[in-house]
Order: structure tokens, then C-alpha cells, then sequence
């Protein structure tokens, strides 16, 4: 029975539409199609939990009588290029590639453009598909136009000169559907679909053709079908906790550096400078980490010196807490109604400085005055206002999907590896390396137990560092800093999983699994059969540091490649127990190669010769 495949890429659906149960192009086009012929589920199978890969949405139907359609409907892109595999079969297999998105829809279209067309032309370059541009809907005007030169609704739409631009960089044929209605789905949409499933079933039949004739010249003996490997196993990442760490720091009051308290001199909340001079130019000023003349911003400098004033008098009851570094800095506010809703500021920017909504509404449960609410949010604004900037309420809303303390030109970024406020000194082989106690033991509770519980480094200011290199705990630090890491090779980032594993930071392990994974992944058969590294080396490693995860990928991979590692001395060193998985798994299979070996012997012999020859 012959088949056409049909791949098509890309959300045809109005993002601005509030109904998400629009019909799809494809949807539609079998359901009205006349070619399409009743199966025993009445009109077509629909299979949306397709095995393998949950994004695509699997379609089989009947057409021109005995022509089996499948059809696998692709609408969003992350968990299509997370499956790396799986995609490039589908591209590969496709008899016919249709592309859609909405006109209405701008940002559709753009990652249509970005995404879907670099791979589809790569798979061109291979071979000849036909492809077919769909633009569906009417653009939001009076009179939909499809004059490439009008600029109507070219802010907000996306126009048909962009889709015939696109259409032409990669040889499509191009069709604007204004509804999907029966003229547009079954005759338009429908007559172009059709032309090219004839083109593909004609040009099919001709290769079959070939196939057989040559295979009559061989007296019927057909080559071995080689199997598809096995999938690898996914590897699934952790969320990131670096939000809600630094906000328990605030919760749990640990290391703390900075006690603020009220006029009255009563103790209102304990802070961090490290994290309140990451997010404000004050605390910076307040902490003598900047003087005036780096602010050149009067504004700032006037904040903090109405806001807040430090005091050392003997005045305050003698405090136990403190660091290696000295007793925490005692710190006036000298604002009643700010000092009332100091615990909620803090709260506020040690989660993330974004949930401004959510500090509003704390402020106005504590201040019941309207005029009161708006001065502390005031305050509030100035503290956080970028230098040279005027910050307003819409400004800090813009910022609830940023990155967590980015509100100012500083982060704790910039204190990474600085000795800036740092009050712990790591010696590791023959350096120092400065570090923030307060960021340590929020972001890794190992590091937690050392510097809060009895060990002798809670009370010492220099703390030696053993089994592990001087760049591979710098990428670990800057880790907890920034909550991302880019290793420079595999072999730093297998040093760097066994770092984060000998500190239990879990989702730097994750991170560094699929780095790993990445990398070898992308390397070309040749590279992987010429490179030094040993991939059996990895795989004793990550079952060391109890990475389950990327053990079992990388016994997956060496099967997979079973015909380059074999050959390698390190496939020597696999136990017994890896050898036995690596041959039940091994990719091609030997009782394919033994197979092929056969066929080759009986084409070269003299049974497949001509007589006459």
C-alpha cells in the first residue's frame, strides 16, 4: 500500500483569539476534503498522544482510494528541537513540508522564520520536497489586501509581501487563506496539497519500479533492512530555586551582616549587605562600597542620606551574631512609615525584586492611608532606580519577567570573585579565591552546615579547598552567584559535575549532564572515531558521583555507536555487566551486518553476473 507523508510546521492560530479550540488547517482540510475515503473510525485517525514525541499531532486517513496519508502536525518549536532525533526523521521521511502561521499573528510567523525554515533548507539541500506556505486569516482591517506594496497593516499583521519574500528564499509555493472555508480549504489549499501528493505518488511508483526491475536482474534477492537505533533516553533538567534560596536566606537569618532598626533604636529586621548593595545603589553608598563621585546621581545620594543612617554608638546591646569579618553594621531608618514596612520591602527584593503588585498590597494592609502607601512606594522606587533613570510604578512592573536582582546596573555577578564586601578567603592550590558567606550558604547547604554548624570553618576567615582544581571551584562559585555556567570542554564540565556533586548542588550536576550529552551528541561519526577522549573514562566517572542519569545515557550512546567504540582500547575496560548491555543494544545490530555481509558475497559471486558477460 503506498503512502504519502506530509510534515507540516508552524501555529496557524490567532495568538490574539481568546478560543483555543480553533480548528487547524490540517484539521480542516481532512475533514472536508472529498478525496479523503471513510476508514473504520468513520473519517480519520487521530492519534495527539503520539508515542515518542508528544508535540506532534499524528493524522491517517485515505486518500484517492487505497493511498495511506499520514500526516504529523508540529505547532511549537521547544519540544520539537528537544528531540533532536525524532525531527530529523520526520524532515527526512516528509514527502510534502507545509509551513502556516496566522497573519495576525506576528510573532508565528517570526518563529517560522527563525526556527522551522534554517532546518527546512538544510534538508533541501539534501533533496527536492515541495513545499507549501500557508497564511491563514484575514488581517484585522476593513478589507483584507494582498498587494505586496500596501503597508496597511504592516505594524500589527504580518503582509503578503513578507510571506512571498519567505516563499521565495525557499522555493514554496505560496497561498494566502483568508478563512478556512470550503473554497479556501477545498479548493485552493486542497487543489495545491493534491497536485504535489500526485507528484510524489508518480515519482514513487517510477523508483519502485527501478527497485524491482533490479532486483528481477538479481533473481529476486533483496538487501537487508537496517532498524532503527534505539532512542536515547531523556534527560530531564531541574528548575531553578535561585529566587526562593536567596529568599530563605532572608527567612532563616543567616550570616547576617545588617541589623536595621527604628528611631527608637528597637531592632526591626535583619538584612545582607551582599544582596541589598546587588540590587540598589544606596545600600552601595550606605556600605561605603561606592563613594559619591562613581554615582554622579544627586537623587540617590539624597535617598540615602534621608532614608538611613549607620550607627556605631554604644547605645545598641552588645550582638553575638557576626561574621569573621566584625559584629553586624547597625543601620537607622529614619522614615517611621518605611521602617514600619521595612520586613515587607525586604521580602520583596530578596525574592526577586519583580512581584510589585504583591508589595503594594502588603503595604496597604500595614498603612491604611492612601497618601502614606504612595511615599513608601516612593521610597521604594528610589531605592531601586538605575542611575540617570527615573523609575515609575509601570518600570518596576516591566520587570517581573527579568531576571531575579537585575534592577540596577549591579548583580551579584559583579561580585563574583572580588573582594568587595567578601568576608571568607578560599585557598585553593597555591591562590585566593574571595567569596560572600551570605551567598554560600543560601545558594548550597553544604556549605550551609560548614559555615553555621560546629566545624572550625564557621569561625575562620580562610578556609582551605582540597580535591578539586582552582577553575573548576571558580565555575562553581560563579554558579552560585549568577545560577548559570558555561564549561569551556567536556572534560570541565565532568570536573565540574563532580564539584557540584561533592557539594550537592543538584541542579549544577543536571546542568553539566546535558552539557556533556550535548557535546557528544553533536559530534560528527569522524570526529567521535579520531578524538582522545575516552567516553568509557565519562561513563566510570558519572557512575562514581552517582550520576545515574548520564551513565545510562552514555552506555546508550557506545551501543549506539557500537562500530566506533569497538574498535577503541577503552571498550576493553567495560565490565562485564556494561559489555552484555552495550551488545543486547548495539547499533547496527550483528545480525544485520551478518545479513549484509551475505547479500555483498551473493552480488559479488557469479549467480548475479550476466550469462553473456
Amino acid at each position: 500500500m503506498m503512502s504519502v507523508h506530509v510534515v507540516a510546521f508552524g501555529n496557524e492560530r490567532d495568538g490574539f483569539s481568546e478560543d483555543n479550540q480553533q480548528s487547524s488547517l490540517i484539521w480542516t482540510y481532512l475533514g472536508r476534503s472529498a478525496l479523503i475515503s471513510e476508514t473504520e473510525s468513520n473519517l480519520l485517525l487521530n492519534s495527539a498522544n503520539h508515542t515518542g514525541n508528544p508535540v506532534f499531532t499524528e493524522y491517517q486517513a485515505c486518500v484517492f482510494g487505497n493511498v495511506r496519508l499520514v500526516v504529523h502536525d508540529c505547532p511549537l518549536w521547544d519540544i520539537f528541537d528537544s528531540d533532536w532525533y525524532t525531527s530529523q526523521n520526520l524532515i527526512g521521511g516528509a514527502d510534502i513540508i507545509v509551513i502556516k502561521y496566522s497573519v495576525n499573528d506576528k510573532s508565528s510567523f517570526q518563529e517560522v522564520k527563525d526556527s522551522y525554515v534554517p532546518m527546512i533548507k538544510r534538508a533541501l539541500n539534501h533533496c527536492t520536497i515541495p513545499v507549501i506556505i500557508s497564511a491563514v486569516g484575514a488581517r484585522k482591517s476593513e478589507v483584507p489586501c494582498t498587494c505586496p506594496l500596501c503597508t496597511l497593516d504592516r505594524g500589527s499583521c504580518v503582509t503578503a509581501s513578507e510571506g512571498i519574500q519567505l516563499a521565495k528564499e525557499l522555493g514554496a509555493t505560496y497561498l494566502e487563506l483568508h478563512s478556512l472555508s470550503d473554497f479556501y480549504i477545498g479548493k485552493y489549499f486542497g487543489g495545491v496539497l493534491e497536485y504535489f501528493m500526485i507528484q510524489s505518488l508518480n515519482q514513487k511508483s517510477s523508483e519502485k519500479m527501478k527497485k524491482r526491475n533490479k532486483s528481477h536482474k538479481c533473481h529476486g534477492v533483496k538487501p537487508p533492512q537496517l532498524e532503527q537505533p534505539e532512542k536515547m533516553p531523556i534527560l530531564k533538567g531541574e528548575a531553578s530555586h535561585y529566587n526562593s534560596d536567596l529568599h530563605n536566606l532572608l527567612i532563616c537569618c543567616q550570616c547576617v551582616d545588617v541589623i536595621f532598626y527604628s528611631e527608637d533604636l528597637k531592632e526591626v529586621v535583619e538584612a545582607h549587605k551582599i544582596v541589598l548593595c546587588s540590587v540598589s545603589h544606596v545600600f552601595t553608598l550606605l556600605f561605603n562600597v561606592k563613594s559619591p563621585a562613581d554615582i554622579q546621581d544627586s537623587s540617590i545620594i539624597r535617598t540615602a542620606q534621608t532614608l538611613f543612617a549607620v550607627n556605631s554608638e554604644a547605645v545598641f546591646p552588645v550582638s553575638n551574631r557576626g561574621s569573621p569579618c566584625g559584629p553586624p553594621v547597625r543601620v537607622i531608618v529614619k522614615d517611621s512609615f518605611f521602617c514600619f514596612c521595612l520586613s515587607d520591602i525586604l521580602h520583596f527584593i530578596y525574592s526577586g525584586a519583580f512581584q510589585w503588585e504583591l508589595l503594594e498590597e502588603d503595604i496597604k494592609k500595614k498603612l491604611k492611608d492612601p497618601g502614606e502607601v504612595e511615599l513608601v512606594l516612593e521610597k521604594v522606587k528610589c531605592i531601586l532606580k538605575t542611575p540617570g533613570k527615573v523609575n515609575s510604578s509601570k518600570n518596576c512592573r516591566s520587570h517581573q519577567t527579568a531576571r531575579p536582582l537585575q534592577l540596577c546596573d549591579t548583580s551579584l555577578r559583579l561580585f563574583f570573585n572580588t573582594h568587595v564586601l567578601a568576608d571568607v578567603i578560599f585557598q585553593i592550590q597555591g591562590a585566593t579565591v574571595p567569596a560572600h558567606r551570605a551567598v554560600l550558604v543560601a545558594r548550597c547547604e553544604v556549605m550551609a552546615a560548614m559555615f553555621n554548624g560546629s566545624y572550625i570553618e564557621a569561625n575562620s576567615f580562610l578556609v582551605p579547598v582540597y580535591g578539586v582544581s582552582k577553575d573548576t571551584f571558580l565555575s562553581f562559585l560563579e554558579y552560585l552567584y549568577t545560577d548559570s555556567c558555561c564549561p569551556a570542554s567536556i572534560l570541565q564540565a565532568m570536573s565540574l559535575l563532580i564539584c557540584a556533586e561533592m557539594y550537592q548542588v543538584s541542579r549544577l550536576q543536571h546542568i553539566c549532564e546535558l552539557y556533556i550529552i550535548t557535546q557528544l551528541q553533536s559530534m560528527p561519526s569522524r570526529e567521535l572515531a579520531s578524538t582522545s577522549l575516552s567516553v568509557v573514562s565519562l561513563l566510570r566517572k558519572a557512575k562514581f558521583h552517582n550520576s545515574d542519569c548520564l551513565s545510562t545515557w552514555l552506555l546508550h550512546f557506545i551501543a549506539t555507536n557500537y562500530l566506533i567504540f569497538s574498535q577503541k582500547p577503552e571498550f576493553q575496560d567495560l565490565s562485564a555487566e556494561e559489555r552484555n548491555f552495550v551488545e543486547m543494544h548495539r547499533w547496527p545490530s550483528s545480525m544485520y551486518l551478518k545479513q549484509l555481509a551475505d547479500y555483498r558475497n551473493y552480488i559479488n559471486s557469479q549467480k548475479c553476473h550476466c550469462i553473456v558477460m
